[in-house]
């Protein structure tokens, strides 16, 4: 794919943090990449389907994370100034390439002098371990390389502030092959499964539970299904994820059990940079049976039917 020269989709010094949302539906933006490759640990293609289909309501999912993120990204550019004697600028406007528009960039800042965008990033001390080597973390390799990709630029710097006393920067080179991979998977995604309402392969993310749920919350009781032959190995290790996950439940009940024999009557342990707390919790619950005992009528409006699909695999003589 040649290089592109960016167009503007629209300016975003004016816009809110709302209209800022919204703008990411019309489009696949760089944090989308990695997503899109499998290679998000915090959202699946799934989930990201559901957004750009209108079918979730838009959130910043990433919470305070991303809040205090945007609040150090200044801070975060005039260090990269400092350190790197380089000079960058605001770029307030969405960018898209002119080829495919739905394929979207917004950069945190340009690079003066050079064809080349400065990403700002802030990570915890339990990333730390991210950023030791020379290597990139995947997941912003990818999202940098989509920004050259809209760009038409040759090089990216990324800059890192890690647990808020560690700062690393570090230069990109423009890799086309990985470019052209990002841009191939963006363009199916967008359209085959955004164009077309077609759903991405179903996950083990409660949004997609959440979908089947009121795709398909009428069931037919007289209706039956022949699984496909692929579906008697799915249930063999559907049977084997379940007999694994009670195997390991009950070791963590056991570590769990040890730990409370070993503090007693403290609700507090303390090892290396470990804290262990065995603390008493007061909640107030309802006593239904003795509501129902005593206040009937009460007891009657407060109470609605639970309606719900029960899903259960069994093996049959």
């Amino acid at each position: 794919m040649a290089k592109a020269q960016a167009e503007v989709l629209t300016a975003t010094a004016d816009l809110t943090h709302e209209e800022w949302l919204a703008q990411r539906t019309k489009g696949i933006g760089g944090s989308d990449a990695s997503i899109i490759l499998g290679l998000n640990k915090y959202k699946t293609p799934f989930e990201l389907w559901l957004e750009k289909t209108g079918q979730t309501d838009l959130e910043d999912t990433a919470g305070e994370a991303a809040y205090f993120g945007n609040i150090l990204e200044d801070m975060v550019a005039k260090e990269f100034e400092i350190r790197s004697g380089k000079k960058v600028r605001k770029r307030n406007a969405i960018l898209k390439h002119p080829e495919h528009p739905y394929i979207l960039a917004n950069i945190d800042r340009k690079v003066v002098g050079e064809q080349a965008v400065l990403e700002c990033k802030t990570a915890s001390m339990f990333l730390a371990k991210d950023w030791e080597s020379e290597e990139i973390p995947e997941a912003y390799l990818v999202q940098v390389q989509h920004y050259l990709g809209v760009t038409g630029y040759e090089k990216a710097y990324i800059a890192v502030l890690i647990g808020g006393q560690r700062f690393v920067w570090k230069e990109i080179e423009r890799d086309k092959e990985l470019i052209e991979m990002i841009f191939e998977a963006e363009v199916h995604f967008w359209e085959h499964h955004v164009k077309q309402g077609i759903p991405p392969a179903l996950d083990g993310s409660s949004a997609a539970e959440k979908f089947l749920k009121e795709r398909y919350e009428k069931s037919n009781p007289d209706l039956t299904v022949d699984l496909a032959h692929a579906y008697k190995s799915k249930i063999e290790q559907y049977h084997e994820l379940k007999d694994s996950i009670k195997k390991l439940e009950t070791q963590k009940k056991q570590l769990e059990n040890e730990m409370k024999n070993e503090l007693k009557e403290a609700e507090t342990g303390f090892i290396h940079n470990y804290q262990v707390n065995w603390k008493p919790i007061v909640s107030n619950r309802v006593d239904t049976k003795y509501l129902k005992k005593e206040f009937p009528e009460i007891y009657k409006k407060v109470t609605k039917p639970s309606k719900y699909r029960k899903f259960e695999v069994k093996e049959i003589s």
